[in-house]
């Protein structure tokens, strides 16, 4: 066979694309440094400001500092002011990087991709065996990077415009109903609804006890007892009936059986009640979801959403980019007769099923 003929442009051009990808992957591990040392806590608000001084402020060594900076400055993360030596936090990056309740806080996301590394012997193991892995059986920063990454995208956008654009919910909750969160993990969606409407009742399900607990730990510290509950319990066979609302957020496309989650929502939800399903922003082809919000979701739906639906049995494997009209199908198999988009970021579909 005649050797392949090599466009020495395109060739050049895609190593410096494969570079820029390890590259960020090189400054994830800053990111997270920064965040976890107070480094830009320490540089929020305050201006063009020195190695030495930005050591003194978050009590590191300036050698590393300095080193930190300069990594900073070269990946668009800061800005350098060569004239005086400073570096400088923009209140833009600080939103992203500094403040940890901005619904755009990114630094501990970078735990996720930490423990993938980490399972990367499972994946291959996975992928050679066709088996699964369990959520529960991750390494522990996945946990703790998807409540974190999560928490506080639903703090934005849950209680001021998801719930909203649903038709009627706002207005049951706040006269007091039985809300269902199926897979709450840590339980932030849960509280964050629990905070915000009173006279309603929440009971978040998960099958990882280890969330679970978390998710106890995090009621008692927000002092939200005594309207939640927590328990451990599959999403097709959790306890109660008459939900006014029932909650999929981010968990449904991990399910090994999604048609018998939604199947169960439908004989748990309450006459007239709504079921809302918050999944990663999908189009239905895969040449229209060629982005890199897809590719971070198709990474993750590789090596954690598909592995724990294939774990649980894998009746259907849908993966984080499933699309609307394949999660339209499985609500219409489960017999619900509304499906709609309620509303979209570009990170989310919100969607509404009832009855």
């Amino acid at each position: 066979m005649d050797a392949p003929v090599i466009d020495q442009t395109k060739l050049e051009a895609f190593v410096m694309r494969a570079v820029g990808d390890l590259s960020a992957g090189y400054g994830g591990v800053m990111v997270s440094l920064g965040g976890k040392l107070g480094l830009y806590k320490a540089m929020a608000g305050a201006g063009p400001i020195s190695a030495r001084e930005l050591s003194a402020r978050a009590g590191c060594a300036e050698r590393y500092v300095r080193e930190w900076l300069n990594a900073q400055a070269a990946g668009g993360y800061v800005a350098y002011h060569a004239a005086s030596d400073t570096y400088e936090l923009s209140p833009e990056q600080a939103m992203v990087l500094a403040d940890e309740d901005s619904p755009v806080y990114i630094p501990h996301a970078w735990n996720v991709p930490a423990s993938m590394w980490f399972d990367e012997h499972k994946a291959i193991e996975a992928f050679r065996t066709g088996k699964g892995v369990a959520w529960g059986d991750h390494e522990g920063r996945l946990f703790c990077g998807v409540a974190a990454f999560y928490r506080n995208a639903y703090r934005g956008s849950l209680v001021s415009q998801w719930l909203p654009a649903l038709d009627g919910v706002v207005e049951r909750l706040e006269a007091g109903i039985a809300v269902a969160d199926v897979g709450c993990g840590h339980g932030h969606s849960t509280l964050l609804m629990a905070d915000a409407f009173p006279r309603s009742r929440f009971h978040g399900f998960d099958v990882h006890r280890a969330s679970i607990e978390e998710a106890k730990s995090n009621a008692a510290d927000s002092g939200l007892e005594s309207r939640v509950t927590f328990k451990v319990a599959g999403a097709a066979d959790y306890p109660g009936r008459s939900y006014g609302l029932i909650c999929f957020f981010d968990c449904l496309h991990d399910m090994g059986d999604p048609v018998a989650a939604a199947r169960h929502a439908a004989e748990a939800v309450a006459p007239g009640g709504t079921v809302m399903l918050v999944e990663p922003f999908a189009n239905d082809r895969v040449e229209d979801n060629l982005s890199p919000v897809a590719r971070l979701y198709y990474a993750a739906s590789t090596t954690i959403c598909c592995a724990h639906s294939i774990s649980e049995g894998g009746r259907l494997v849908l993966g984080a980019q499933a699309g609307e009209a394949r999660l339209a199908e499985v609500f219409r198999k489960a017999g619900f007769t509304h499906f709609r988009r309620a509303a979209e970021t570009p990170f989310n579909l919100i969607l509404e099923a009832r009855r």
